[in-house]
């Protein structure tokens, strides 16, 4: 179900040509801790980039990319924006919103060969996050999980939580080995001024509300479905829908 989902989005180049595309880039994922090396990055980009693109051309490539319902965002590519410009920012990727959706698999090796590519097309569920993109300053993340993944010595380990940092490679949701392709949708291209200021606000309130997390929900796709009908980005009935439903399981339940 997961697969016919994944060839129902419109796809650059066709969906057999895309999957290819991101089974490769998926295989070329480095480890944590080890950086792709420059031929990973020439094999995926260098038909539309180069090898050697500067960050404007980086950025001009996204542009052209978020204008589509649904793009890529992968572990090489990042690795490369942070060597070109040290940070993920409007400078090497366009300002906006975006909520961004990655399987959930370990990152280590062995298994991570195996379940990363499992975990893109066949499983479920899919792990939502709201990144944030200012025309000035850093890019923040708004991730949301259990306290036991945020925090180890968190008194209450299954409540939610959600936090905002800086997306680099210490962000819960920047692509790793495990989760090394996100899915991407631009939801606005501005950033409202208040933007950080109300998702501080919503973390603010889901730990003072001690949700504790369930499966299918409570969970943190709740948290990130709640936020964008809050924003008027999103009506109930559109984040209740069914593929989203089976995609982002939690996504639509009701909001606490």
């Amino acid at each position: 179900m997961n697969l016919a989902l994944w060839f129902s989005i419109d796809r650059s180049g066709g969906p057999v040509r895309q999957a290819m595309w991101e089974v490769e880039a998926l295989a070329r994922s480095p480890l944590d801790g080890e950086q792709a090396p420059d031929h990973a990055f020439t094999a995926l980009y260098g038909d539309v980039l180069g090898a050697e693109p500067d960050v404007g051309e980086v950025r001009d490539y996204f542009e052209d990319q978020s204008r589509r319902e649904e793009f890529v965002l992968e572990h090489v590519m990042t690795q490369r924006m942070l060597s070109l410009n040290d940070r993920l920012d409007a400078r090497v990727f366009p300002s906006g919103v975006y909520v961004g959706l990655r399987a959930m698999g370990p990152d280590g090796a062995p298994m991570v060969y195996v379940t990363r590519h499992l975990a893109h097309f066949m499983f479920f569920p899919r792990h939502a996050y709201i990144l944030v993109v200012p025309e000035q300053g850093e890019a923040t993340v708004f991730s949301a999980s259990v306290n036991n993944k945020l925090d180890e010595d968190a008194e209450h380990p299954n409540h939610l939580r959600a936090t905002l940092q800086a997306y680099d490679v210490e962000a819960y949701d920047f692509p790793s080995s495990g989760q090394a392709v996100h899915l991407m949708t631009r939801i606005s291209d501005e950033v409202a001024t208040d933007a950080l200021a109300r998702l501080e606000t919503a973390a603010q309130r889901l730990a003072e509300a001690e949700v504790t997390y369930g499966v299918l929900a409570p969970n943190s796709n709740t948290v990130i479905g709640c936020l964008l009908e809050d924003a008027g980005v999103m009506t109930r009935a559109e984040r209740s829908g069914a593929l989203l439903a089976v995609r982002a399981p939690g996504l639509g339940a009701d909001c606490v």
